[in-house]
């Protein structure tokens, strides 16, 4: 997390309301588009860590007022699919189904497994601000699962088994099964792929600033747990994989025009739910780079 130089900023009034379900809150009445007081940051920083989801309500931001929030937390990826960088914005991912003269503007299909963001690079995501630009009338919802309460509800005898296990992350693990779904999905150059370089993670995490365990594998980027036969290790993911997204676990967020949302990948996966073809969407993305998991 960066220290800001808006320290002497006036005070802002808003309030963290937790939702009615295993994860999440709501900040309303700030405007990031103004300064944050030390002060403020510091009270945003503890909902984050308290809550692993903050939806910001009502932030009618430009795309470098959000690049500026997000930097508060960390130095910020640049996404490997460098044709959906917003332009002259390149740290801002487009997530979105439009297409302008045949060609798709954003990535149509992110999300469409469980993950967590980044973590097939050495040091994955700290968390990711998606903004809201343009919604569907319907669908286009995002769901968010606890891995500390995945981890927390396993059986004592499992956590004790998959404690010492690493798996091993990867970008291209369904790649090319997306592009077969979604032929506009680009095809890797050479280049992008050798930025996206399997990763052998821990497959709990502990979370560097709670120091809470979590699961840290994933349906969409987690091949193989090291070391286990190809058999155990499937069966070990499968089990893994339905265990972690039970109900219990997870928040849906409907979107509301102009919400942030801002999660943390070192405690949450997620999911978009899906929007029907003819209905447009579409996001701003910004994701903060992590450290190494242990």
């Amino acid at each position: 997390m960066t220290a800001s130089p808006k320290t002497e900023a006036p005070p802002q009034h808003f309030e963290v309301r937790p939702f009615s379900a295993p994860v999440g809150a709501e900040i309303l009445g700030l405007d990031i588009s103004k300064p944050i007081n030390a002060e403020d940051f510091a009270h945003i920083h503890r909902a984050h860590l308290d809550h692993h989801v903050l939806v910001f309500r009502d932030q009618r931001i430009t795309p470098q007022e959000h690049i500026d929030f997000s930097r508060r937390f960390g130095p910020l990826e640049i996404h490997v699919l460098h044709q959906f960088h917003l332009k002259n914005h390149p740290e801002i991912l487009i997530v979105s189904n439009i297409k302008e003269n045949g060609e798709p503007i954003g990535l149509g299909d992110a999300g469409v497994y469980w993950h967590s963001d980044i973590s097939y690079k050495p040091q994955p995501s700290l968390g990711s601000l998606l903004h809201a630009q343009e919604l569907p009338s319907e669908g286009g919802d995002t769901l968010f699962a606890d891995q500390h309460l995945a981890w927390e509800a396993l059986s004592p005898q499992l956590q004790q088994r998959i404690l010492p296990l690493k798996a091993e992350h990867s970008y291209l693990a369904k790649y090319e099964e997306l592009r077969a779904r979604n032929p506009w999905r680009p095809k890797l150059s050479q280049a992008q792929i050798d930025q996206v370089a399997p990763a052998v993670q821990p497959v709990v995490r502990t979370h560097p600033e709670t120091g809470r365990k979590a699961l840290f594998v994933s349906e969409h980027f987690t091949t193989r747990i090291v070391g286990l036969p190809q058999a155990e290790s499937d069966a070990l993911l499968a089990e893994l994989f339905a265990h972690s997204v039970k109900p219990e676990f997870v928040y849906r967020h409907a979107w509301a025009p102009h919400d942030l949302v801002f999660w943390d990948n070192r405690s949450l996966m997620h999911l978009a739910a899906g929007t029907p073809d003819h209905l447009r969407r579409r996001l701003n993305r910004t994701t903060v780079v992590g450290d190494t998991p242990f």
